[in-house]
């Protein structure tokens, strides 16, 4: 029965963009998870439609529908920038919706964002007529409840996962087949800054602490730096390698975790084909919504949860610009307010704020008296836990803004702690 609604539900790329209409908002999964035959397809047939809405986080590929000379027919919108989509969007034909990463399911829900078509890459279906979009469940399992059409990209190369991340075939409106290898992360390069960071907060990460941990240099870091610790556990918003790495030398085995003992939760992997490979049929990690990973008061039920986010900007009370320069954003709030608030709510928990002391070759304090104009603040100053540079850790939590201020200085490039302290004196906070 499942073979034969599959078969009947088999199109190609081109034919699939036949569900969609004038004035649709089209859902895609964060990163990997997005499908590229669809994608294409869409691309090469954007003239035929108007007033159409891409809806998607990160996109890692580049396709030619991110077009401001076609703007009119097809558009990209997103709760979260990246290298594809920046540029647009400072350029204002690429729109940026500021959101928590744990609360777009539910905006889809109450109908405060769209969802008519969902595009999603997805595994090969099981003998129950069931397919894995385990790559990245995110906010794409809340749209698939809303949305008219469901089509599916059906990928050998895609694990199937556990988890809360299965579509059934008779929820699906059309599948396509495409057999191409899936993107890989190359790693990051670390370097003196990146490693000094890491090593200030590997060493206050305890035994038996839950581990949230994003992606890029300094998160590599600190994963290099954890080989002496014992009984980790993972509750995070992404899966990557350096969490792969730390599962196969047996430093995490999430057997002190409080909630879900014995399993990683996450929301989307990305990076190398050995990760992909993981996570196929393995039940040791589950890929779950984003309203379940990064819900604040579910990941908080991990004691010592630590949680690992970057910043560009901190002022000197504690204020964190993540997402934006001056006014013109950079990335989005993604999951750091989610989990630096779960950190906070976890008993023996604790959030890292981690960043370079500096910008721009050394000429530019990322510790500043206070945010650049314009800056979208990410995380507040009632919130900010540990925040850590090169030089060091500045504990703010329960500080006087006086206290802050002088720990801020602390850790800042020496260069600029002289006008730094100067600037305290004038707003009064030395």
């Amino acid at each position: 029965m499942s073979a034969a609604s599959y078969r009947d539900r088999l199109r190609t790329a081109h034919d699939a963009i036949d569900l969609v209409e004038d004035g649709d908002t089209i859902v895609v999964p964060i990163a990997v998870g997005e499908p590229p035959a669809l994608l294409d397809a869409l691309s090469e047939r954007r003239r035929d439609l108007r007033d159409v809405t891409v809806l998607q986080m990160l996109p890692l590929r580049e396709p030619g529908y991110l077009d401001p000379e076609t703007v009119e027919h097809v558009r990209h919108s997103s709760p979260f920038l990246g290298p594809t989509t920046r540029g647009g969007a400072h350029a204002g034909w690429i729109d940026y919706t500021p959101a928590h990463f744990s609360e777009i399911p539910e905006m889809f829900r109450r109908g405060q964002l769209r969802s008519d078509v969902v595009f999603a890459q997805a595994s090969q279906m099981d003998e129950h007529g069931y397919f894995s979009l385990g790559l990245a469940p995110d906010y794409t399992m809340a749209a698939l409840t809303q949305a008219r059409a469901i089509v599916l990209e059906v990928n050998p190369h895609v694990p199937f996962c556990f988890g809360d991340c299965h579509v059934h075939i008779s929820q699906v409106t059309a599948v396509v087949e495409h057999d191409a290898p899936l993107f890989e992360l190359p790693p990051a390069t670390i370097g003196p800054v990146e490693e000094a960071i890491g090593g200030y907060v590997s060493e206050r990460i305890p035994d038996g602490a839950t581990l949230q941990i994003g992606i890029g240099a300094i998160p590599d870091a600190v994963v290099q730096q954890l080989s002496d610790k014992r009984d980790l556990g993972v509750h995070t918003e992404m899966f990557g390698d350096g969490i792969l790495s730390l599962l196969e030398a047996g430093v995490v085995n999430n057997r002190r975790k409080e909630l879900h003992r014995g399993k990683m939760f996450a929301t989307f992997a990305l990076g190398s084909e050995r990760l992909y490979r993981f996570l196929d049929r393995n039940p040791v990690i589950e890929m779950h919504p984003v309203d379940v990973t990064n819900d604040p008061f579910l990941a908080g039920r991990n004691d010592r949860l630590h949680s690992i986010n970057g910043a560009l900007q901190i002022d000197l009370i504690g204020q964190c610009g993540s997402e934006s320069l001056g006014h013109q954003p950079y990335s989005g709030t993604g999951g750091q307010v989610d989990f630096v608030r779960a950190a906070n709510r976890s008993r023996d928990g604790r959030s890292f704020i981690v960043l370079p002391s500096t910008a721009r070759g050394g000429t530019i304090s990322r510790i500043a008296p206070t945010l650049t104009p314009g800056t979208h603040t990410t995380t507040g100053k009632n919130d900010v836990s540990s925040v850590v540079t090169e030089f060091g850790v500045a504990e703010l939590r329960g500080r006087t803004a006086r206290q802050r201020a002088t720990a801020l200085i602390g850790i800042a490039h020496p260069d600029f702690r002289d006008e730094l302290t100067e600037a305290a004196q004038r707003m009064h906070l030395a």
